[in-house]
């Protein structure tokens, strides 16, 4: 077993190493992706994060984000409330990457006013109290844009994909997921 460290990229505020450990293994060959996909979900569920299975595309995901969301806001939107709160906040049709970060960092509040008439503030994320915010993971999430793609890994808080983890296998240059995620954020990201 042999250990080696690289340096991938580095700034005067960061560096990111490529470290691992040489493992001989019975075949002689690497850990596959999809069994790296599995031990890293494996992982994360025992750290806390609910692994939801069947959430791999933007219409369930959008039905997930509404129920995290009532939970966090103990609030039930009706299917007309829900609409109008994904179309003028939520995601909006006019607003870009930059829009969508910064209600998560800026913005995470929204004054809602539902049909009775009562305003209501509906959060995003508890920033106050960290723990009520719900984490979920899920895999192979396909998402359409000018081209279909497909996530390995999503991190969700309150139903939000926050977090995309491109895996791959050792082996292949790490690069090679920075050029992905990269692709990804042209082709299908705003979708």
């Amino acid at each position: 077993m042999t250990e080696q460290t690289n340096t991938i990229a580095e700034s005067n505020n960061f560096i990111v190493l490529n470290k691992y450990t040489k493992c001989d293994q019975p075949d002689g060959g690497y850990q596959t992706e999809d069994d790296l996909e599995r031990e890293l979900l494996t992982d994360l569920q025992n750290q806390g994060y609910e692994f939801v299975a069947d959430l791999n595309s933007p219409k369930t995901m959008l039905a997930n984000v509404r129920v995290q969301l009532q939970a966090l806001n103990d609030v039930q939107f009706t299917d007309d409330e829900w609409q109008r709160f994904v179309l003028e906040y939520l995601d909006n049709p006019s607003d870009n990457s930059t829009d969508k970060a910064r209600k998560i960092h800026d913005d995470h509040i929204h004054d809602f006013t539902f049909d009775d008439g009562r305003l209501q503030n509906i959060a995003l994320l508890d920033k106050k109290n960290i723990p009520r915010n719900k984490v979920q993971v899920i895999k192979q999430f396909a998402q359409t844009g000018t081209q279909a793609n497909r996530y390995d890994v999503t991190v969700l808080v309150n139903g939000l994909p926050l977090v995309q983890i491109e895996l791959k296998k050792r082996g292949i240059a790490i690069r090679e997921a920075f050029n992905q995620v990269h692709r990804y954020s042209k082709e299908s990201f705003n979708s």
